[in-house]
Order: structure tokens, then C-alpha cells, then sequence
């Protein structure tokens, strides 16, 4: 038995879901933001990042890893 068809995709509630152009408009600003942020840590003089996620735990990366 075949499970073809439209897949499901479940998101929160209140999660706006974009497609076509105005969905690659905003990966692109993200990409751009993204390389924003770690352009200082390319390089010989490259410094240091301090990263904190949503239960407030710290990590120190040069790599943005």
C-alpha cells in the first residue's frame, strides 16, 4: 500500500507559514543575518562569541558551532 499525497505538517498555534518568494526573501534576510553575526570570527584577528540559548546556558565559540 502507496502513502502518497499531500504530507502533513503540524506547526504552534499562531506560526505563520510562507511559500514562494516572500519564503526565500526571508531565508536570504536569515542567511544574511546569520553571516552578519560570525563575520568577526573568520580570520586571524577573529574574536571570540558568547551564545546563550532559551534556558540560559552559556557557551564561549569562535566557530559559531
Amino acid at each position: 500500500m502507496s502513502m502518497s499525497g499531500q504530507p502533513v505538517i503540524i506547526l504552534p498555534e499562531g506560526t505563520q507559514r510562507y511559500v514562494g518568494k516572500d519564503a526565500q526573501r526571508l531565508n536570504i534576510l536569515a542567511a544574511r543575518i546569520v553571516a552578519e553575526t560570525i563575520r568577526t570570527t573568520l580570520g586571524p584577528k577573529g574574536m571570540d562569541k558568547m551564545l546563550v540559548d532559551s534556558l540560559g546556558d552559556i557557551v564561549i565559540t569562535n566557530d559559531g558551532a
